[in-house]
């Protein structure tokens, strides 16, 4: 097994399991709970319960995304090589199991030793997730940083030698839940941290049928409905609420103007529920509902023009025809 050391980033505990995280959850929820469109994070979705249920959906076949994504990596790890140089340092955002990331790495270790990859996750689960799926490659350091995006890329940055090019991998389409003005400022953000020349690896869902698009994310065996639930369970575990789960229903719709696919949880009466550890007390008329996620989807003349509006150049780029998706090769310009 390689070496495989976790930690956690100064100032962001683990989500669930510390005060300070607590805190900022119950803080999440008394705020998203009190707008007009009541809205939870999406990013809250991903405890150990919802990473599990997270990682089942990806095998179904209706959310073709996951495959589409592993695919492409699978067929064009060695490709994307030749697009950089050789002395490479690997940081992933939001890592989860690592399952994808291995063909990356596999392809490094072939052409290039050792390789040093750090994984970069909220959730403690997932970091122990990707050290068993990646347990046995070797010729690879492995360490596991526990906290936010930019915190984790901040401490990779601080750890390079001057030597080596970093590429991070942003896969998976994770950039498609942020809001179109609020991705490009995070890729600003990334940008900032890197140097001329290091490169981003970036996943993501394109534009498909509307009615794909809502049978992947609702799909007839009612994971991703339990997937979506558990957000409510969560709060009922970690912050005593006594939401009844069963009365909200999963709530999928696609927002054509901000190509978009929206879950939420709708309320199927009038109810009240108490959160004594927000502390929060709300009334939920009927059909009245939660925003729990936001999918953003894009095509590929928008990567492009991104790509160029936050600093990068688009390298390359490699479609998948079965599940339209991409994976784009930015290089920070």
């Amino acid at each position: 097994m390689p070496p495989f050391d976790v930690l956690k980033l100064e100032g962001f505990p683990a989500v669930g399991r510390d005060s300070a995280a607590h805190d900022e959850f119950a803080r999440a929820v008394r705020d998203g709970l009190t707008k007009p469109q009541r809205e939870l994070p999406s990013r809250y979705l991903y405890d150990e319960v919802g990473s599990a249920l997270y990682e089942a959906i990806t095998v179904l076949p209706e959310y073709g995304l996951t495959r589409a994504d592993e695919r492409l990596l699978r067929r064009h790890a060695s490709s994307l090589l030749t697009h950089l140089p050789p002395d490479l340092l690997v940081a992933e955002l939001g890592s989860g199991s690592g399952r994808k990331t291995r063909w990356i790495l596999e392809a490094i270790s072939a052409q290039r030793t050792p390789v040093h990859y750090f994984p970069i996750d909220i959730s403690p689960a997932a970091l122990q997730k990707c050290r068993q799926e990646l347990s046995e490659l070797g010729a690879i350091s492995l360490v596991g940083l526990e906290g936010s995006f930019l915190d984790g890329l901040r401490e990779v940055v601080a750890r390079r030698r001057e030597e080596q090019t970093l590429l991070v991998l942003f896969l998976g389409s994770t950039i498609g839940n942020f809001e179109r003005p609020a991705a490009e400022a995070f890729l600003k953000e990334i940008r900032r941290r890197l140097r001329g020349g290091d490169g981003l690896l970036l996943g993501t869902d394109l534009e498909k049928p509307v009615e794909d698009l809502l049978l992947a994310y609702d799909d007839p065996s009612g994971v991703t409905a339990a997937f979506n639930r558990n957000l409510l369970a969560r709060i009922n575990r970690e912050l005593d609420g006594d939401f009844v789960v069963q009365q909200f229903a999963h709530d999928v719709r696609y927002d054509s103007r901000h190509r978009r696919i929206e879950m939420h949880l709708r309320s199927d009466r009038r109810q009240t529920v108490c959160i004594p550890k927000a502390p929060l007390t709300c009334t939920f008329e009927a059909d009245e509902t939660i925003w729990t996620e936001a999918c953003h989807k894009f095509n590929l003349d928008e990567l492009h023009a991104m790509a160029t509006r936050t600093g990068f150049l688009c390298e390359a780029q490699w479609v998948d025809g079965d599940w339209p998706f991409a994976e784009s090769l930015w290089i920070a310009d």
